[in-house]
């Protein structure tokens, strides 16, 4: 099932325009998440809105947005208030300018989108926009409003379609002088220059995020799927990192040498693990089944064949 759009408008470049529809470029859907529960009964958790004074639940209705000028003062704001400011963007992102892509600090970018044309309509003008772009090297700014809030999205095209990336504005980037300026400033000799670039090229490569596997995740399958089956979880032997002063040649040196020695191995162990899928929360072993534990559980896997969704017990 494709995602819902986030956005849905109009994309225009001084008076060419056609409407488009915003997705999201990413998704966090397949990691796994948790519920909270009443570690007594096995219930969910439910959350009331409720007033802080009286502690009475509070409708949906009668809630509205609040700018806090003290403890207990607020200027109240009402939702038709806040449309009476609505901007051209909520509906339209303008293509206000177009600059060098280099020129874009990456502390500024947010998320990416996906912009594509809404419809049978307006492809001719969105493969206008988007050639110009591309044609011209640049990347194309604009506004648009999410989350009843304006942000400006950087356009790129992306073989037949268009990437957005929302930016931030330059009074959420924080300096990085309140950081970098206590620290010292090291001499590195050419000596030791030699040798991290000796290192950094046996361990040089290309951008293959199909490699990237989430440790984290993988680790929390595991917990489960040995959870399911009864097994005890122990806790694992911390890792102990030495505070210790060290001569920085001599760990450049023994970092190089167990460089080469393991970079052969490297490379067979990528080989298997390119064969091997990354597993995903729909992947878990053994299916929840009531109380009958991981006993019934196996007699149903031995029954009939596993099935890759796993299905969560109901609550009460």
């Amino acid at each position: 099932m494709a995602p819902r759009a986030n956005w849905k408008g109009f994309l225009r470049l001084s008076l060419v325009t056609c409407p488009v529809a915003l997705y999201p470029a990413t998704s966090d859907a397949e990691k796994v998440s948790f519920n909270q529960i009443n570690k007594n009964t096995g219930h969910r958790i439910k959350y009331k809105k409720v007033d802080a004074e009286t502690g009475e639940e509070v409708e949906n209705d009668d809630i509205i947005k609040g700018y806090p000028v003290d403890k207990d003062t607020y200027i109240e704001v009402s939702k038709d208030e806040l449309e009476s400011i609505a901007l051209e963007s909520t509906r339209t992102i303008e293509i206000d300018e177009f600059v060098p892509k280099s020129e874009i600090d990456t502390r500024y970018l947010i998320r990416p989108y996906y912009l594509v044309p809404d419809g049978k309509v307006g492809h001719d003008a969105y493969a206008v926009i988007r050639e110009t772009i591309r044609d011209m090297g640049k990347v194309a700014l604009g506004r648009v409003v999410l989350t009843s809030r304006e942000h400006i999205i950087a356009l790129e095209p992306m073989g037949k379609g268009l990437m957005g990336n929302l930016l931030r504005y330059p009074y959420e980037v924080r300096s990085e002088k309140e950081y970098f300026d206590d620290i010292q400033d090291v001499k590195v000799t050419k000596d030791m220059l030699d040798l991290a670039r000796h290192i950094v090229n046996q361990k040089s490569g290309s951008f293959e995020p199909e490699k990237f596997e989430d440790h984290y995740e993988s680790a929390l399958i595991e917990l489960i799927n040995q959870k399911r089956a009864g097994k005890r979880i122990s806790a694992p032997t911390a890792s102990r990192t030495s505070g210790n002063v060290v001569d920085l040649m001599d760990a450049l040196r023994k970092s190089l040498a167990g460089s080469k020695q393991a970079a052969p191995q490297t490379s067979m162990a990528k080989q298997k693990k390119a064969k091997k899928r990354i597993p995903g929360q729909k992947e878990m072993l053994l299916p929840i089944s009531g109380k009958g534990g991981a006993a019934a559980a196996e007699r149903k896997k031995a029954d009939k064949p596993q099935r890759s969704t796993a299905r969560t017990r109901k609550a009460g």
